[in-house]
């Protein structure tokens, strides 16, 4: 049965111009590649080293370019939207300089960890921000298609959601985190935790571990997390960046099951990154009588960089007031942080050890 899958974004229905703060691989990746293709103005960047700044003015025709942030909010628009793009360790001072009230999309994660999150949580709320996290995955092309067709009912009830990375991740390209002590949940897979949340809710309770590679030095690698949802629902991320043994092998994707159909996506992006495969994005529906039948779609567009449009696009629609939901809201994005800081605590706690066995012999 082929389904017409409703899955690109809803655009704002005014202009309003995006000032952002930072200059990183990510911008010049991601979110200028996606303001482009979306039409959206970007009126200003600002880079505490300009010329990096001024290089993605001249690549992507950004007018203006500010020594600071303070001169940035100094000479922005009145319906000016901040994209926060910096380190964690910088958000408390970048927002601390935005005008009360303001519009503003911060890099995910919402910190280094929960205490830091809750202190973006705490000023955000002080100065009234309309402040969303970018936890751009949801509104990846293949979430959407997912989401849509869930909603829709054409699953039936979702009774499992898995995600799987088994890659070679060159975290070399990241300097400013594959230092980081919390690398994998905090800096990858948060993204899943997210995504699981989007779906399923806040879980119960959190299993988990996270893995160190015997000869690399990183703090950790690979992760298993599993998420609570009581006795239906079964949620498991399992990730894996250390399959250095080519792509036969690799595998990355997303899986959904229903009571009435199954979704998997393959995240293309994750396989050779930073070059990337095609996603692709299949589903099957049961119908009675017949056998299951697996359909492929080709959808428009990736995670990067069409995904960064999407939450954009909706942080500017509740601006504007055309939305009266902000997804990846500070609010709602706390929890998905609480979700991490428990699965740390879960990974450094350990499992139950199996009980002793009376009477056992040896050999």
């Amino acid at each position: 049965m082929s389904i017409d899958i409703k899955y690109k974004p809803e655009l704002p229905l005014t202009k309003q111009p995006i000032i952002i703060i930072g200059a990183g691989g990510i911008v010049a990746d991601a979110h200028l590649p996606a303001y482009k293709i979306a039409g959206f103005e970007v009126y200003g960047i600002v880079n505490r080293t300009k010329e990096r700044a001024q290089k993605l003015a001249d690549a992507f025709g950004i007018p203006n370019v500010f020594n600071t942030v303070a001169e940035a909010v100094a000479n922005a628009p009145k319906n000016a939207v901040y994209d926060l793009t910096t380190m964690p360790a910088q958000y408390i001072d970048a927002l601390n300089q935005l005008p009360d009230g303001s519009a503003v999309l911060i890099q995910k994660p919402m910190g280094d960890d929960f205490a830091q999150a809750n202190e973006i949580l705490k000023l955000c709320r002080s100065k009234n921000l309309k402040a969303a996290i970018n936890f751009q995955l949801r509104f990846a092309p293949f979430v959407s298609a997912a989401r849509y067709l869930i909603e829709k009912g054409l699953i039936g009830e979702l009774y499992d959601m898995e995600v799987r990375v088994t890659i070679k991740t060159p975290w070399e390209i990241f300097p400013h985190v594959i230092i980081h002590p919390r690398l994998e949940i905090q800096y990858h897979s948060i993204h899943y935790v997210d995504l699981i949340r989007s779906f399923l809710g806040n879980p119960n309770t959190v299993l988990a571990k996270t893995l160190k590679h015997p000869a690399k030095n990183l703090s950790s690698s690979r992760s298993t997390i599993l998420l609570d949802y009581g006795d239906i629902l079964h949620a498991v991320i399992n990730t894996n960046h250390d399959h250095d043994f080519g792509p036969n092998h690799q595998e990355s994707y997303i899986k959904w099951e229903g009571t009435k159909g199954a979704i998997v996506a393959k995240i293309g992006l994750l396989m050779d990154y930073p070059h990337g495969v095609p996603d692709v994005f299949e589903y099957c529906t049961l119908e009675e009588g017949e056998s299951p039948e697996w359909q492929t779609v080709k959808l428009e567009g990736s995670w990067f960089p069409e995904a960064f449009i999407g939450t954009m696009a909706n942080l500017m629609k509740y601006n504007e007031g055309s939305s009266d939901v902000l997804y990846t809201s500070v609010e709602d994005v706390i929890q998905t942080m609480a979700v991490v800081e428990s699965a740390y605590q879960s990974s450094d706690t350990g499992g139950v050890k199996p009980l002793p066995v009376k009477g056992s012999r040896k050999g």
